[in-house]
């Protein structure tokens, strides 16, 4: 079944070609956000996004089923529920709809990969220039970035003065960690450099 190439209303977004991004496997441990690094690097690179920190990010947020069927199913039980490769709730959706001129509505998310990894890539965007310049030195950039993504513009802000974070963002914090090497691997596999991994 074809599916429908989403493309952003603003200037420099090119139409998403959809052979890059294929539909997530129905069996879960078929899933490797490696897959879509193509897709990470042209929609970072167009939005002026580390491409490490957007392939972690994806691969942090590969914990669930991400075919389409099965996202169906989970929203059927819990409506709240995140979509797409890339866990986003409809209210930041909405958001970076909003703010970037998106097409589509947020269940084209659990869809489309290209469109979902598209409007992750903005949301840490709009996340990096709300982010202050300075901040505590425990965490890097990119970390606050990672904790902004899955707490919250509020949250982040507040672990950049140095509010420890709770049991669940440790927990995210720790997988980014383990999984930016991975990321990094990735991209040099796909002939895109990116930084070192923090020591």
């Amino acid at each position: 079944m074809a599916r429908r190439a989403t493309q952003a209303t603003k200037p420099g977004f090119r139409q998403t070609d959809v052979s890059e991004a294929r539909t997530p496997p129905l069996l879960p441990g078929d899933y490797d956000p490696a897959d879509y690094a193509t897709v990470v690097m042209r929609s970072a690179g167009e939005a002026g996004v580390s491409p490490l920190l957007a392939m972690t990010v994806l691969h942090n947020e590969a914990y669930k089923p991400h075919h389409p069927l099965l996202e169906r199913l989970w929203q059927w039980w819990k409506p709240g529920a995140s979509f797409g490769v890339t866990n986003m709730h409809r209210a930041t959706f909405e958001r970076v709809q909003r703010t970037h001129g998106l097409p589509g509505r947020w269940q084209d998310l659990r869809d489309d990969p290209a469109f979902a990894i598209r409007a992750a890539v903005l949301h840490l965007k709009d996340l990096d220039q709300s982010l202050p310049q300075r901040h505590v030195r425990r965490y890097t950039r990119d970390e606050l970035l990672a904790l902004g993504y899955n707490t919250g513009e509020r949250n982040m802000r507040a672990f950049a003065r140095g509010v420890p974070p709770g049991p669940m963002a440790r927990s995210y914090l720790r997988r980014f960690r383990v999984h930016r090497n991975r990321a990094a691997k990735v991209l040099a596999a796909c002939g895109t450099p990116s930084e070192p991994a923090p020591e």
